[in-house]
């Protein structure tokens, strides 16, 4: 079944139908001043933090999972009819109710159509702004003159800090008051207390927030929660919307929240726009100083289409047309947009991370770099330096960075039992990553501290990452799995061995040595490259069963991922990263592909394991808690599906590439969405497998390293448009049947225009290449070439 479609020119993905299968998100503004708006306005609001800044208020894990919001209702004064101007709240019959949402770049538009009115609200974050717009237009589509009052509702927090807010209610409840102030609402917690210090969060501080209404009379005004709906009353039929008229409350403890009336009389054809602002701060100050210089709507529509602009121009460095309509909508807008969001959020703030990870996980953020380098390469670049500067003297990690607290030089480590085996050895995916997309190889060389004590080269900090993991070596010579490998479910004991991690460490040692070369330094190089034939030869002694490799090894020596293992055979992780490590041989690579293909590929992507944990020591796999065919449990966790891909893409297997890619590509699921459920524009963490009652259903969407992975896979692997230092390579690896494709790429300030033909019907491998029509030796095109105009033609055979 379709709700929606892809508008590619408008950078938009429109709602057609408002019941759907979940609630379907969108995010506001920025890591400053963030927000979360879905298809029925739902959603909520937070300050630097999804866990201790959150003003405007969500109930987690309800039905439906989306409110309160950010809401309009409507009243016909003529016969009591009342309406949101979203399906939701007030959920009118769908036979006489219309709506469309369209979510784009950091905006929502939602429209509406009832009883002969059709409205438009648009809600937005301005550009480095730490307030939000709701502009509301409302249309008289009758014959008659309608009488109507409108109605605004937001729920705010009592306390920014959620656990104090939703769970100590005992405190909670008591401290938050709301009151008119001329012609806007203020709203404060504690307000005794004196106001937050700079931009500091803190409990014991107080905080504000305001909201104002601009372009019609605000003819009254409620602060309080309970007196706006009314008891045994919910957001669907609040009382003051009922009654056609607000009570003037001024909430003074239990709960807060901002509801503006003002009255409306329409002509047939008629139009009228109004606007609300809401922020954070002093309403005498902030609030005041804001209106003045924002509050109109011509300043909204201008704020309104610089920040179309902003994301617009964020999103053209790369433009696609290929023969798959649903891989350019992914490429062109929804998976670079992913790949932004989750980079500025990591896994704090959405309808299910409810602010239990509070700051930027490690080593997830570390891998986010990928999916946006090429979009925001200063911003990845900061990004990457703030996470570098999170990686301690002893070469490991801080497990999570909490950017607006971080002080390199001065952080506390772990204990010793705390620490992962795999943080710091992401920066050989995104460091190398980085530099070539920048070509500034001098970053190798900048000095950054360590979290804790000590200073180093960026090449240094490579160094120490993957001392860490060779001074952590297990008695078969493999890295030590510590406290968790990537997969947080596995349980190995401290002096347990990785595979996963082994091959991480023979890519580190590889990446490494070509560092060294290019920065002259011989030596590193033979060091890295001596380590790694040590690892390689402990590979090979234990890691291979016969048809494809291990998983792991116990501290106590029992092999995991074995023919004799019941549970948990085939690991997808050590199969896709044999290949993408260099450590299988050739024909070690094409078995473990081939298993991996014939016992863990699914219709909807390639399950992390098989078969299930259901008999397993939950002290061994903690994948058992789950239900098989879920998350670990031999579900699809989709992080893992971009490197599937880059592996078939490495062997030259662009078929089995590509229905690698089809199976985890969101939009590919546009006319099925019913059995993805939720957003058929993003990514999800998890996907019900085969072995689940419920295969295609996907959760947990938006903040995931999914994102980065896909579209990093999608674009530098399948479309093979790789940076390096010395220029741009190009090296597709496509489905047979294509015929080509074009690609306009922006690097390092230059536009190239691309035109790759398949004339022979191969999946992989450069015949020729020429630049502005000469002819180029090999696939690179080199970075002192490109000029004004840049047009490369590419044919495969």
């Amino acid at each position: 079944m379709q709700y929606g479609y892809f508008d590619d020119a408008a950078k938009e993905y429109v709602i057609t139908r408002p019941d759907t299968p979940q609630s379907w998100s969108n995010y506001l503004g920025s890591t400053e001043y963030g927000a979360i708006i879905t298809n029925n306005a739902g959603g909520y609001g937070f300050y630097k933090s999804g866990a201790r800044g959150r003003f405007l208020r969500l109930r987690f894990n309800s039905v439906p999972m989306d409110q309160p919001g950010r809401y309009f209702y409507l009243r016909d004064n003529d016969n009591g009819d009342y309406w949101s101007t979203s399906w939701q709240p007030v959920g009118k019959s769908l036979d006489e109710y219309k709506s469309t949402c369209r979510h784009g770049t950091a905006y929502t538009v939602i429209t509406s159509e009832y009883a002969g009115i059709v409205t438009e609200a648009t809600y937005f974050v301005p550009l480095g702004q730490t307030f939000e717009y709701w502009r509301l237009k409302v249309t008289n589509q009758s014959d008659r003159p309608r009488q109507l009052s409108a109605f605004t509702f937001c729920e705010f927090t009592n306390q920014w800090n959620t656990f104090q807010d939703r769970v100590n209610l005992q405190y909670s409840l008591f401290i938050v008051r709301g009151e008119r102030l001329d012609d806007m609402l203020r709203i404060s917690i504690q307000d005794n207390l004196a106001p937050a210090p700079g931009e500091e969060i803190e409990n014991d501080v107080s905080n504000q927030a305001w909201m104002a209404l601009v372009g019609a009379p605000l003819a009254g005004y409620d602060t309080s929660r309970e007196a706006f709906l009314g008891p045994y009353r919910s957001y669907h039929n609040p009382l003051v919307v009922e009654q056609g008229r607000a009570t003037n409350s001024d909430t003074y403890g239990d709960n807060a929240c901002g509801g503006m009336q003002t009255d409306l009389t329409l002509q047939p054809g008629e139009s009228r726009e109004m606007l609300v602002l809401l922020g954070i701060g002093e309403a005498r100050a902030v609030g005041k100083r804001t209106l003045a210089e924002f509050g109109s709507l011509a300043r909204a529509e201008s704020e309104l289409q610089k920040l179309k602009a902003t994301w617009h121009a964020k999103l053209g460095s790369l433009m696609v047309e290929t023969p798959d309509e649903d891989l350019n909508h992914t490429i062109n807008v929804w998976g670079l947009y992913n790949s932004l969001i989750t980079f500025a959020w990591s896994r704090a703030a959405s309808l299910v991370y409810n602010g239990e990870r509070d700051g930027l996980g490690f080593r997830d953020t570390v891998q986010d770099i990928l999916g946006v380098a090429a979009a925001i390469p200063e911003e990845a670049g900061a990004r990457l330096e703030l996470m570098l500067t999170g990686q301690l003297a002893n070469g490991g990690a801080i497990p999570v960075i909490k950017a607006f607290e971080h002080n390199p030089g001065h952080e506390s480590p772990p204990a010793s039992e705390e620490y992962r085996s795999d943080d710091c050895l992401w920066f050989f995916n995104t460091v190398p990553a980085y530099v070539g997309e920048t070509g500034d190889l001098d970053f190798y060389n900048k000095v950054l501290p360590y979290a804790d004590e000590g200073e180093a080269s960026v090449f240094g900090h490579l160094r120490r990452a993957l001392e860490f993991n060779l001074e952590r070596t297990g008695k078969n010579g493999l890295p030590c799995g510590l406290s968790a490998d990537w997969n947080d479910c596995l349980r190995l004991g401290y002096y347990g061995e990785s595979l996963f991690v082994a091959f991480q460490v023979r890519l580190g040692l590889t990446t490494y040595a070509e560092i060294a070369e290019q920065l002259g330094k011989p030596a590193e190089a033979e060091w890295a490259l001596a380590e790694r034939e040590k690892l390689d030869a402990s590979i090979q002694a234990i890691a291979w069963d016969g048809d494809w490799f291990i998983w792991a090894i116990g501290d106590d020596g029992t092999v995991y991922g074995t023919h004799e293992y019941e549970e948990g055979q085939v690991y997808m992780n050590t199969q896709v990263w044999a290949v993408i490590s260099g450590a299988a041989t050739p024909e070690q690579a094409s078995s473990a592909m081939h298993t991996m293909q014939e016992r863990l590929a699914t219709p909807y992507g390639l399950m992390l394991c098989a078969p299930p944990f259901v008999k397993s020591s939950v002290d061994v796999m903690r994948a058992v808690v789950f239900n098989p065919g879920i998350k670990e449990n031999a579900g699809i966790f989709n992080h893992t599906q971009g490197w599937g891909i880059m592996a078939e893409c490495m062997l030259g297997n662009g078929d089995q590439a590509y229905a690698y890619l089809r199976a985890a590509m969101p939009a590919a699921y546009n006319e099925r969405a019913e059995m993805r459920q939720i957003e058929p524009y993003v990514q999800g963490q998890t996907t019900y497998s085969t072995y689940s009652p419920r295969p295609g259903n996907t959760r947990t969407s938006w903040l995931t390293g999914a994102a980065a992975w896909f579209y990093y896979s999608a674009t530098q692997y399948v479309l093979g448009m790789r940076p390096e230092v010395a220029g741009l390579r190009i090296d597709p690896c496509i489905p047979a049947g294509w015929e080509g494709f074009k690609a306009t790429r922006r690097f390092r300030g230059y536009t190239i225009q691309i035109e790759v033909k398949n004339p022979e019907g191969v999946c992989r491998g450069v015949q020729s290449l020429t630049l502005n029509g000469e002819a180029l030796e090999g696939n690179l095109i080199p970075a002192d070439m490109l000029g004004e105009s840049n047009r490369v033609e590419v044919v495969l055979g």
